[in-house]
């Protein structure tokens, strides 16, 4: 017998009166209920419940114990409360990994609203535009920006990561506005990584089903966008940068986008999370938060 079970079954006969009025509570037979009162009493080697044919009461040492084990059973009613509201509720540390950009400049303030939202969780972002293995490096949730290759992962396709051109005011005012891709051949251009003359920096544009493929120069470059980004602003050339960021950057008139009759380059990005790795209440709610911020339009 579970002694959890017997000392349930104990203080309700304390309180109830007569092993029948418990059997009828609980819905077990009285002779179960004398079981349960017995088998702590044999236990503990002392009478809890004095009994006779008319009557029953406890004992001093019975009474003391009434008092402990209800304290007990609300613990354990407690616990159990915790237990159930873990399920439903997001707690603990989600690590996600994502590419560098990106992930600086629009998950982290999406990762705050998020841990604001779910107080009782932590998130660890590392930032990496490097391929991770989830298994070996303990990511639970990844993001990636690019074609997926043939891999154990649960996919979650996002928004594509699209690209667009700005500069600041200042600078066109100054060098004029460049009407299609090849006029930025006469521009400035913030170059974002580190290209040598093997392999040079391509940026693509599209209109009307055709591309059109222009090799930027300018005295700018760095494996760090953000340096870019502030570098626009401050009118030292056009920077290619992901649109979700730069747009509030246009809305604020310290950018203006050019070029805006061509599509700039577009990626495939996607969330993704290991197959095997157990579909936890906090994963859930994580992986549910990011494809409404940054998924498909329904």
């Amino acid at each position: 017998m579970d002694r959890l079970t017997s000392m349930n079954v104990f203080v309700k006969a304390a309180e109830l009166g007569s092993f029948a009025a418990v059997a009828e509570a609980l819905r077990i037979s009285p002779q179960m209920v004398a079981k349960h009162v017995a088998r702590l009493e044999a236990r503990l080697g002392t009478t809890l419940l004095s009994r006779t044919t008319r009557r029953q009461h406890l004992t001093d040492i019975g009474r003391n114990y009434y008092e402990r084990c209800k304290i007990v059973l609300a613990e354990a009613d407690a616990a159990d409360a915790t237990a159930l509201e873990m399920k439903v509720t997001p707690s603990g540390t989600i690590r996600v990994n994502a590419p560098v950009t990106f992930g600086a400049v629009a998950l982290a303030p999406f990762i705050t609203r998020y841990l604001e939202h779910y107080p009782d969780t932590q998130v660890e972002l590392t930032l990496s535009d490097r391929v991770v293995d989830p298994l070996e490096e303990g990511y639970e949730v990844i993001i990636r920006i690019g074609e997926l290759t043939d891999s154990p992962m649960i996919a979650y396709p996002l928004r594509p990561y699209r690209l667009i051109a700005c500069a600041s005011p200042d600078y066109l005012e100054q060098k004029g506005v460049p009407e299609t891709p090849a006029d930025l051949v006469h521009h400035s251009c913030l170059i974002y990584g580190i290209w040598s003359p093997s392999m040079p920096c391509r940026w693509l544009f599209y209109k009307a089903g055709k591309t059109e493929e222009v090799r930027p120069e300018g005295r700018f470059r760095s494996n760090d966008w953000r340096a870019l980004l502030y570098a626009a602003i401050n009118g030292y050339g056009v920077t290619l940068g992901p649109e979700d960021v730069l747009r509030e950057e246009i809305s604020v008139g310290r950018l203006i986008q050019v070029l805006p009759n061509y599509e700039g380059p577009v990626r495939p990005m996607n969330m993704l999370i290991p197959a095997g790795l157990r579909q936890t209440v906090k994963i859930r709610s994580f992986v549910n938060a990011v494809s409404e911020a940054f998924g498909l339009p329904t």
